[in-house]
């Protein structure tokens, strides 16, 4: 397996934040105006209010992403992780996984939450890999999901 780097958030990798989930979503959902908000202003939305945006770099370019939303101090929730098809079966999910259960560790979580859909085996699979556990999901989060999984570190 090659090496693959995570890099943290910048200006410049911004658009892959957008174009790597547009990708899935738009192949399983449909875009919605809170993933166009988060997607076209990542800084604003997740960065500045204590999150974070991790990017897998492989072969020299970046293809894949995974973003942490600050929901107090204590708890983060795991969101728009996507791994571009051609780099899909070599591990990159698991290291972008880890990373970011690893970075809200060092920011004092105790908790990190995801919200996902069943349709996304690959994607739950991975998560109970890394530890996830599904737990009960409230009525109206999110109107595509219909999974709840929580990593108490």
């Amino acid at each position: 397996m090659e090496k693959v780097s995570i890099l943290p958030y910048s200006e410049s990798l911004a658009p892959y934040f957008l174009s790597i989930n547009r990708e899935w979503i738009e192949k399983y959902f449909a875009m919605e105006p809170f993933d166009l908000a988060q997607l076209q202003s990542p800084c604003e939305t997740l960065i500045n209010p204590g999150g974070e945006v991790l990017f897998a770099e492989w072969q020299g370019e970046i293809v894949g992403t995974v973003g942490l939303k600050k929901m107090s101090n204590r708890q983060y929730e795991l969101i728009k992780m996507g791994v571009l098809p051609k780099a899909r079966g070599q591990k990159i999910g698991l290291l972008l996984g880890q990373a970011a259960l690893d970075w809200a560790k060092k920011q004092g979580a105790v908790k990190v939450l995801l919200y996902s859909n069943s349709i996304l085996a690959p994607a739950i699979a991975l998560y109970r890999k890394l530890g996830f556990r599904e737990i009960p999901m409230e009525p109206g989060t999110y109107q595509r999901c219909d999974i709840k999984m929580e990593y108490l570190l």
